[in-house]
């Protein structure tokens, strides 16, 4: 069997219910422990509000990873992770134990009923185009990020939510 040549792809992680941060640690120590997998850089952390939801605030960052997997199966090994820390889909945007999402591949596009790469609508959060410009700024335009700049996010860290200044995304 063939193996293929690594990949670079950016996963968004995001949690609301529980322990945020001890759930993004976690996520990240089994995202490592993935074979075919390797956690290259994380982003600082940042809180957000739902969005089009309610419940208590997130915390999000994005993961540089290489990978050798295809995207369905990076998918399918995101999604299992999520049903293991006790993800359920009750209705749309519900709440969240954890959250990953497959936001870039490559230079890949992919748009099949299962995935859609670029994710449809990383371009719109700020809470996902901050940390991805923190880790790659040529991958996030500069209008993109204009779009954004009214929604607030705030960072809380890694190591754990040390600092609670609001961002707003105008400042920069």
């Amino acid at each position: 069997m063939a193996v293929r040549d690594p990949v670079q792809a950016y996963v968004g992680l995001g949690a609301n219910l529980g322990d945020p941060v001890a759930t993004l640690r976690r996520a990240l120590t089994d995202l490592q422990a993935l074979p075919g997998l390797g956690l290259l850089r994380v982003s600082a952390w940042y809180g957000s509000a739902p969005v089009d939801a309610t419940g208590p605030d997130y915390v999000n960052a994005v993961a540089e990873i290489s990978t050798t997997l295809s995207a369905p199966a990076l998918l399918a090994a995101l999604l299992h992770q999520e049903q293991r820390a006790g993800r359920e889909r009750p209705y749309p945007n519900a709440p969240r134990t954890l959250d990953l999402d497959l936001l870039l591949f490559g230079a890949g596009r992919i748009c099949s009923a299962a995935l859609t790469v670029p994710h449809p609508r990383m371009w719109a959060r700020a809470f996902v185009l901050v940390p991805l410009a923190q880790l790659r700024p040529d991958l996030v335009p500069d209008a993109c990020l204009a779009a954004v700049r009214s929604q607030v996010i705030w960072r809380v860290g890694p190591p754990g939510p040390t600092s609670m200044d609001v961002i707003n995304t105008q400042a920069g």
